[in-house]
Formats: C-alpha cells, sequence, structure tokens
C-alpha cells in the first residue's frame, strides 16, 4: 500500500511538471526555430511536420527528476529509513544519471542538426563511441559500488557471467538505447510504449522491495505521459534524440537495477522489432542489391506505408507492449522472485 502511494505521488509530480512545460517550452522552442528537419527518405506525408519543435524531451527529463528528488526526499524522512542499501542507491542515482548522459549525448545530436538545417547531427561512429564510454561508466560505478557479474535467468537463478558479463551489458545498453531511438518516428509512439514499459517495470520493482527504483519507474512513467499531451496525434512537439536516448538508458537502469537485463526480451518487443526490421531491411537490400522485405523502415514506417495511420499504429504497438509487460510481470513473479 505505503509502495503505491509513493509511487503514484513520483508520477503525478512527473506528469504535472512534463504536461505543464508544454506551455512554455513549446512557444520558446518555436520562437529560437529549434524546428524538426524531415527526411527526404521517409514518408512523403510526414513533410507538413517540417519545423514541429523537437528536444520536448526536456519536458519529461525535468519531470522525472524533480520527482525523483522531492519523492525519495520526502520517503526518507517520513519513514525514517536512512539504513538503505548502498548498491540499491547506485543503481538508482548511476541508473538515472547513465539516462541523463545519454540524454545529454541526444541534445547534442538535436542541436547540431537544429543549427545546421540537416537530419543529421553527430556521426554514426561518434554516437557510438560516446554511447560506449556511458555504458561502461555505469557498468564501473555499479562494480565499485558491489555489483556482481551475476545476472538472473527466469526459473533458473543466478548465472555468473564472469568478465563477459561487462562486455555483453556494454553491448545490451548500446543495443537497446539505440533501439529505442528508433521507436520514435510518428506521433505519440515512443512515449506510449516507454511508459507501459516502465509501468511494468515498476510492478517487478515493487514486488522486489526496491523503492527507490519503483519511484524512479513511477516518475519516468508519469513524464512520458505528461509529455503525450503535447506529442500525441497531430504533435505539437517531438522528443528528439534528447529524449529517446534518455528513455533508452532509462529503460536499461530499470532492467540493470533488477538484475533481469534478459525480461528486455519480451518487455521491449517493439524496441526490438523496430531495431530489427532496420537491420534486416539494410542486409537483405546489401545482399540483393536493392530489394527489400518492408516498404520502409523502421517498421512503423512499414506500416504507414501500408495505410495505418498513426494512432492505428500507436494503439496496437501500446497494446502488444501491455500484454508483454503482463507476461513479463508473470514470469518475474514466478520465475524470479521466490
Amino acid at each position: 500500500m505505503k509502495t503505491g502511494i509513493w509511487s503514484f505521488a513520483a508520477a503525478l509530480i512527473s506528469f504535472m511538471i512534463s504536461s505543464l512545460m508544454g506551455l512554455k517550452l513549446i512557444p520558446y522552442l518555436v520562437k529560437v526555430k529549434c524546428g524538426q528537419t524531415i527526411k527526404e527518405i521517409g514518408p512523403t506525408w510526414h513533410k507538413n511536420k517540417q519545423n514541429t519543435p523537437t528536444m520536448g524531451g526536456i519536458m519529461f527529463i525535468v519531470g522525472s527528476f524533480v520527482a525523483l528528488l522531492v519523492t525519495s526526499v520526502c520517503y526518507i524522512f517520513a519513514t525514517e529509513d536512512y539504513m538503505i542499501n548502498k548498491l540499491k542507491i547506485a543503481r538508482v542515482v548511476a541508473g538515472f544519471a547513465m539516462a541523463l548522459l545519454y540524454g545529454t549525448i541526444g541534445f547534442l545530436d538535436d542541436y547540431i542538426s537544429i543549427t545546421k538545417k540537416r537530419n543529421m547531427g553527430l556521426t554514426a561512429i561518434q554516437k557510438l563511441i560516446l554511447q560506449f564510454l556511458v555504458a561502461g561508466a555505469y557498468l564501473l560505478v555499479l562494480a565499485v559500488c558491489g555489483d556482481d557479474t551475476y545476472t538472473i535467468i527466469p526459473f533458473i537463478g543466478n548465472v555468473n557471467l564472469g568478465f563477459f558479463y561487462y562486455i555483453i551489458s556494454a553491448v545490451v545498453i548500446v543495443g537497446i538505447v539505440n533501439a529505442v531511438n528508433l521507436t520514435d518516428g510518428i506521433d505519440g509512439l515512443n512515449g506510449s510504449v516507454t511508459m507501459f514499459v516502465a509501468a511494468f517495470f515498476m510492478i517487478m520493482a515493487g514486488a522486489a522491495g526496491a523503492m527507490g527504483m519503483t519511484i524512479l519507474c513511477a516518475a519516468i512513467a508519469g513524464g512520458c505521459l505528461g509529455f503525450l499531451v503535447w506529442n500525441f496525434n497531430p504533435a505539437k512537439i517531438f522528443m528528439g534524440d534528447t529524449g529517446s536516448l534518455f528513455l533508452g538508458g532509462a529503460v536499461c537502469a530499470m532492467a540493470f537495477a533488477l538484475d533481469v537485463p534478459i525480461l528486455l526480451l519480451p518487455i521491449g518487443i517493439i524496441y526490438l522489432f523496430e531495431m530489427f526490421s532496420v537491420i534486416m531491411q539494410v542486409t537483405y537490400f546489401k545482399l540483393t542489391h536493392g530489394k527489400r522485405i518492408f516498404k520502409m523502415t523502421p517498421i512503423h514506417h512499414h506500416f504507414e506505408m501500408c495505410g495505418w495511420n498513426e494512432v492505428k499504429i500507436v494503439l496496437v504497438f501500446s497494446a502488444i507492449t501491455f500484454l508483454a509487460g503482463i507476461v513479463s510481470v508473470i514470469i518475474y513473479l514466478f520465475g524470479v522472485i521466490k
């Protein structure tokens, strides 16, 4: 019961700040001409979105940060729970810091894109180097704070990966961050999917008694919902790489804090579909010298080209995430919590 109250408080604070920031941030971004440049290779009807303000991820970044800070401090003083495990604190603080750093990389990418009036900021190599550095720093902090090289495999138990844990983890983090980034392509999609992912991770964190991570998940979910007030079709603002890379880092922080990055497979099924659709398309295109599997990737654009409108895609992808979230919680409760 107490967990629910604090989670609700975090979600509400984050929602209110994120949604209300739109009243000031959107006019400001329009004024300073921080508009999105639409790719020439994208769907032609997306051209009417040209110059829609971007970098709106700032809204839920600020909202979730304030909600996490305020709710955590209030929880500590209200419960006098000062004896908190150092590793649990590190997982929350380092996890949110990782998300912020990924958001910073996204901000640089957005800023360069806007100032140069093109749909490309940092190069792919520059992004990857920075992303792996952030992932490495996150894993190093956890190791210093006492984390081990074990990961939980549902229904099997703890599996020690040894040194390979760090290599695999870094690849998983960078992969998921970019997969979440690819999911940001139509109005309301990334915010809706990630809201459900965060909500179901919140349930898992609550079941594990990880109050700090429960509050963080609730704050992210509330921030996404507040952002959707302005981002749902027709979008008045886009999150940009500022928001999508931040959300990617936050999703990874949730999974690793609970020692279940493997659950990113079911709960992050939409992210994976988006990423692998691109990989498959590029690989097949090169091998066949110009042939395609999908009409366009990431895969949400394929469905657009098939005649689905953006609202339908968001609803279907969100429904899939919702069902995958239920499956993930069941796996966690019966295959991890004992």
